[in-house]
């Protein structure tokens, strides 16, 4: 099970940057994702795509390791933190439970499908600062 204070982080915010990497090349987008059980799940969703596979999914094929990097920035800098999950990632058959977690956490997959495939990534190491000692 993802630790308390990290789930309810997954089910508060809203988007967080996914880094991967294939031949020391580091890719990084933003993305969505929930929390479930001991997995993040992160959809590939149903806009339109060029066609081409995504980097993120042919990276994640040659090479597991990612790293997911949530963050506040914030003009006053007392409110600073960050939070980032380094862990093993796979592409899979999307839930559906995490397909209704989705759908419910983002407004934005009533107009959108969510997707049939999900990265999951299985958190190795978390590492985490805040600016506050009480927030993290």
């Amino acid at each position: 099970m993802l630790e308390p204070w990290l789930q309810e982080l997954l089910n508060r915010e809203d988007v967080g940057r996914l880094a991967t990497s294939s031949s020391g090349q580091p890719h990084i987008v933003p993305v969505v994702f929930i929390g479930y059980d001991d997995r993040i799940f992160i959809p590939i969703d149903g806009k339109p795509k060029s066609g081409r596979k995504l980097k993120r999914v042919s990276n994640i094929e040659s090479n597991p390791h990612v790293s997911l990097l949530l963050d506040c920035y914030d003009s006053d800098w007392a409110k600073l933190w960050w939070v980032r999950i380094d862990g093993h990632a796979r592409v899979e058959a999307s839930p559906s439970h995490v397909l209704k977690m989705l759908n419910s956490k983002y407004e934005q997959y009533k107009s959108t499908s969510v997707g049939s495939q999900c990265i999951s990534i299985e958190p190795l190491k978390i590492s985490r600062w805040s600016a506050s000692p009480t927030w993290l």
